[in-house]
């Protein structure tokens, strides 16, 4: 059983470093999000110190994959995928994949109350593609501001201002697919009115 919990914990401290590059989130940051010492997060990824369940649930968390995927759990052969959905500024997104890397894709569910009424155009590496299931999705690209309703799909560059909200008084559901530099976080494209 100890050999077992060894090949799994193998090679946690890399993957933890190779995730947070990829968000590129400073342990400082990820300290805040998680609640573990920067000191604690640097000596895990290095391999100096073995993580513990309590600190692998957060990060799994935090990187949003699962906690089998952070260990490199074996394969147990059932290929679905059971995430958690994570909020996020109003939003929910429920996670399709399971891979750190490679194309993430994602259901994201927003309601017409969601915090997300005023645009804040944001932008990061990646290119995007998004299909609405149900509802109207307003989208606001650069200079266009556009309704897109069920069955209507957009695909862009995401270094271009974006901004996602609900249409009108329903909520709006839709898929999105971004590659690894779409899961870094956003910059305000432009000032914060105050």
């Amino acid at each position: 059983m100890t050999e077992d919990i060894d090949r799994a914990l193998e090679g946690v401290g890399l993957r933890l470093r190779e995730l947070r590059k990829q968000r590129e989130t400073t342990l400082a940051e990820l300290s805040a999000e998680t609640g573990i010492s920067v000191s604690t997060l640097s000596r895990l990824e290095s391999g100096a110190r073995r993580p513990t369940l309590e600190q692998l649930l957060p990060l799994a968390r935090a990187h949003g994959v699962s906690l089998d995927d952070l260990v490199n759990a074996p394969v147990t052969g059932d290929p679905r995928v059971h995430m958690r959905p994570i909020t996020r500024g109003g939003m929910q997104m429920l996670p399709l994949t399971r891979r750190a890397g490679g194309i993430q894709a994602f259901k994201i569910v927003l309601g017409p109350k969601s915090g997300r009424t005023e645009p804040n155009p944001q932008t990061h590496e990646g290119y995007e593609w998004l299909y609405v299931l149900n509802g109207r999705l307003r989208m606001i690209l650069g200079s266009h501001d556009l309704i897109l309703g069920p069955g209507e799909a957009a695909e862009f560059d995401t270094r271009e201002p974006h901004w996602f909200g609900a249409a009108d008084d329903e909520p709006v559901e839709f898929l999105s697919l971004f590659g690894k530099q779409g899961e870094r976080a956003h910059f305000r494209a432009r000032p914060k009115k105050d």
